[in-house]
């Protein structure tokens, strides 16, 4: 038996999602039908972060186990001819121990958001960004996110939906820049609740706009009503995510996004 630790990029707009289920194509079954195609085999693959519906991922570690034990680089070779055509391409193949794992081994999840701040509506990048015509306040932005970093009850930032058995987590870093039309957010956790990145960056460009919201009522309130809309799938990116074991180290590449 060997296990593998892949790292992927994919574009999320036309994918279900992460998790694999009837209503259509996932990254996961992608991935398990590619694996499927190559060696008769249909094992489960484990995602560092399950990702919603139209989120994109940069650099997703993701492990499976097979049988009988391959070359990595033919594994990968062999995966990606078979996603071929699809918005999944696999980046690195390693062979790694058989007690690491992409989810529970994670230390640390990084996302980043992307807000096209201008007046023009997106032609290229309509689905990897949200527009937002009217002028935004980053300086505004910037305060008001400091406030999301340190262990809080994040309830008002949880999808209704969530399943995770507690709000409390902890926001080790929130970074926002512009890059000439684009506002870039940046995200770092060990982990993360539903929707939560997405529903603090709708709050976030609401305080951007102007509109009167306190992040520590928001906090104190405990109610999904206290805080902002959810921002759309389309501007968010899973970037990479951290391991303690060096030799579980994620392989990424540089991020090319609005630079």
């Amino acid at each position: 038996m060997a296990r593998y630790k892949i790292t992927l990029e994919y574009d999320g707009t036309d994918l279900i999602g992460w998790q694999q289920n009837r209503q259509g194509p996932s990254v996961q079954s992608l991935l398990m039908d590619a694996i499927e195609k190559f060696c008769g085999m249909r094992p489960d693959v484990v995602a560092a972060g399950r990702t919603d519906a139209g989120v994109h991922a940069i650099a997703m570690p993701a492990h499976f186990d097979l049988p009988n034990a391959a070359d990595a680089n033919t594994v990968m070779r062999a995966m990606n001819f078979y996603l071929t055509n699809s918005p999944v391409s696999v980046l690195d193949c390693e062979i790694v121990p058989g007690d690491f794992n992409a989810r529970f081994s994670c230390t640390a999840r990084h996302y980043k958001y992307v807000v096209l701040n201008r007046g023009a509506a997106p032609a290229l990048e309509k689905n990897r960004v949200w527009w937002v015509p009217g002028k935004l306040n980053v300086s505004a932005m910037c305060r008001a996110a400091m406030r999301l970093v340190g262990n809080h009850d994040f309830t008002s930032f949880r999808a209704t939906q969530c399943q995770a058995k507690s709000p409390i987590k902890t926001l080790d870093s929130v970074k926002i820049t512009r890059r000439g039309d684009a506002i870039i957010f940046e995200f770092s956790a060990r982990s993360f609740l539903h929707h939560q990145v997405r529903n603090m960056v709708g709050t976030l460009v609401e305080i951007g706009r102007g509109k009167p919201y306190d992040i520590d009522e928001i906090f104190a309130a405990c109610n999904r009503s206290a805080a902002g809309p959810t921002a759309p799938a389309s501007g968010l990116y899973f970037i990479r995510a951290d391991y303690a074991t060096d030799g579980y180290g994620v392989h990424t590449v540089p991020d090319q996004t609005h630079k």
